[in-house]
């Protein structure tokens, strides 16, 4: 009996040390995250010189719990982020998600367009498993770097079956945010990162994650856009609205060959009457013009001020400007049809 006992012992012990940790991939594209200063004391630093595997030998903890695998996509900062870096990530994220064998991404990123890099990803891949951006405020040789606890957090998340089919995530700051709805509201606060319309989805603090919202917008495997065999994406320019505007912008818009126009109007996504001008005139040669605001948050409103159906504009619910001139992007792909993809905007 006593045999049979140790057997049994030796038996749980072994199969226990035979569960394998998850295995995450960190796909680092530069950004402040991997950026370097002279001094601790400074925010002159330039970003993207840390190398990836630099970045995770930073964080050693990360591999207690984990089987961490690295990858360079680019070494930028987020500033210079394009299309083409955009659809090689969305490429790598896809296969590597196809693989049985990968749990989870987590991704690098500088914070000046994390949002709309996270918002792309969150409507071309094609995977229910966790992808998580991350970022930091203050490069690695600053005095209190937020980058390393960030990434320990964002590895976390990526690991946690709850993140599962939540779409692309953003963690910053103790806070998980979904893809849609997070922005950065400040330059240089390590709170930068909010969600002004729903709040953060959720917390992850010291490596703990808590989940208390679920997005309902379709996303990721729901999603009807695709950039398999893509090689770039149409061009959608945005206009900043502001008090005795020009028209200029948007003629050479026009000008230059743009497919879309995103207007960021004041208030409710009002334009200038010079503006309203040349965007109807857009609008007539067949450029989609879709309308948001400036102020940050809430929805523009179809047809209050502004005759959309009259003039054949497009509203962007509550999405800001640059994830407005994201999803029209990938609209483009599909369709001009003013109607459709004023549809996309409701469901996505």
């Amino acid at each position: 009996m006593r045999l049979l006992k140790r057997a049994f012992v030796i038996m749980v012990l072994g199969a226990s040390m035979l569960v394998a940790k998850p295995t995450i991939y960190i796909l680092a594209t530069g950004g402040t995250i991997a950026g370097s200063g002279d001094s601790a004391l400074s925010g002159s630093y330039t970003s993207g010189t840390v190398t990836v595997d630099k970045l995770i030998a930073a964080v050693p903890e990360i591999n207690e719990i984990a089987t961490i695998k690295g990858e360079q996509i680019a070494q930028i900062g987020s500033q210079a982020m394009n299309d083409e870096v955009w659809l090689k990530l969305a490429d790598r994220v896809n296969a590597l998600l196809n693989d049985g064998g990968v749990d989870g991404i987590v991704i690098t990123h500088g914070t000046d367009t994390m949002e709309e890099s996270a918002y792309f990803l969150n409507l071309v891949t094609k995977s229910k498993k966790p992808v998580v951006l991350v970022g930091a405020m203050r490069s690695g040789t600053s005095m209190s770097a937020d980058g390393p606890l960030n990434i320990y957090n964002a590895v976390n998340v990526a690991m946690d079956k709850a993140s599962a089919g939540k779409g692309v995530l953003v963690v910053m700051n103790d806070k998980i945010h979904a893809a849609r709805e997070v922005t950065k509201t400040a330059t240089t606060a390590v709170d930068t990162f909010k969600s002004p319309n729903t709040g953060n989805i959720g917390t992850v603090n010291y490596g703990i994650v808590n989940y208390y919202l679920q997005p309902t917008r379709k996303h990721t495997v729901s999603s009807d856009f695709s950039v398999k065999g893509l090689k770039e994406l149409p061009r959608v320019d945005v206009i900043f609205g502001h008090t005795n505007q020009t028209a200029d912008f948007v003629e050479t818009a026009i000008e230059k060959g743009a497919k879309g126009i995103v207007l960021a109007g004041v208030g409710n996504g009002n334009p200038y009457p010079s503006v309203e001008e040349a965007l109807i005139k857009a609008a007539a040669q067949g450029i989609v013009v879709v309308r948001t605001s400036r102020t940050g948050s809430g929805s523009t409103s179809v047809g209050a001020e502004v005759d959309d159906a009259k003039y054949g504009f497009v509203t962007s619910d509550n999405l800001n400007a640059a994830k407005a001139r994201v999803l029209l992007q990938l609209a483009l792909t599909k369709t001009n049809e003013p109607s459709k993809i004023q549809k996309f905007y409701k469901e996505y």
